[in-house]
This record gives C-alpha cells, sequence and structure tokens, in this order.
C-alpha cells in the first residue's frame, strides 16, 4: 500500500506547475483576443467616420453650383472646379486626404477618403496601421414642392 501511495505522489511531483503553464499560455490567447476585438472595433469606426467625411465633403462641394446655370433657369449643375476646392478644403479641416469626381451632367458628386487607423493591440505583432476608405456621394436637386 505505502508503494503505491509513494507512486501516486511520485506522479504528483511531476505534474507540478502544470496549470501555471497552461494559465499563462490560455492568459496570452485571451489578451491576443481581446487586442483582435478592440482593434477590430477602432478599424470599424474609422471606417464609419471616413464615410461621415466623405458624405459631408460631397454635400459641402454640392453648393458650390455654377451660377451661370442657375441664375438663367437653364439648370443646376455644379461648377467642377469650385466643388473640387471646396471638397477638398473640406477634408483638410477634417485631417483627411481623399479625391473628388464630378459626374458627366454636373449634378452628382462622389468623394472618397483614405485615411488609416492606429492600431493599439496588433502593433505587438507588427502591424502599427490599417488602411481605411470611406465613399460618399450627394446629388443635385432643385424645386418648390419635391425635387425636379
Amino acid at each position: 500500500m505505502r508503494a503505491v501511495q509513494a507512486l501516486w505522489r511520485s506522479r504528483l511531483r511531476e505534474d507540478r506547475g502544470g496549470i501555471a503553464v497552461y494559465a499563462a499560455i490560455v492568459t496570452i490567447a485571451l489578451l491576443g483576443i481581446i487586442g483582435l476585438a478592440l482593434d477590430g472595433a477602432g478599424k470599424l469606426r474609422a471606417t464609419e467616420r471616413a464615410d461621415a467625411v466623405a458624405m459631408e465633403a460631397a454635400r459641402a462641394a454640392g453648393q458650390a453650383i455654377d451660377p451661370t446655370q442657375a441664375v438663367t433657369g437653364n439648370g443646376l449643375r455644379a461648377d467642377p472646379e469650385a466643388a473640387a476646392a471646396v471638397a477638398r478644403a473640406y477634408l483638410a479641416r477634417a485631417g483627411t486626404q481623399g479625391s473628388v469626381s464630378l459626374s458627366a451632367d454636373g449634378t452628382q458628386l462622389t468623394v472618397t477618403v483614405s485615411d488609416t487607423y492606429a492600431t493599439k493591440f496588433l502593433s505587438v505583432a507588427g502591424i502599427n496601421s490599417m488602411g481605411v476608405s470611406g465613399h460618399g456621394s450627394a446629388r443635385l436637386l432643385h424645386g418648390v414642392t419635391q425635387p425636379e
């Protein structure tokens, strides 16, 4: 009986520290998962901000209409140079960069924003930033009771 007890005691001594190694591995994996979730959420917020900035830049650019067309009643069109300048100024004030395009008929403005998200946890793995982009467009409408 004593031999069996001695055998069990020796085997129990061999397992000492096994829980500590397991806890360390699980803790590192859990921190990695939390880091991925937080950086993923941060990138999502940065993408939403880029979309919002692009939409607002497109709306701001839509205010730069061509006065010669509007005053004479020939139609509502954006002034290409003025609209692009307004959109770029809005993007600069927001601290982002992007591109502005105008449809052939001059009634739809599209803004694309390019930005980066600086990672918090993934920088440990060598990923310091992730690129994000946003898109927004605005269509020029006019009318008294409904868009024409």
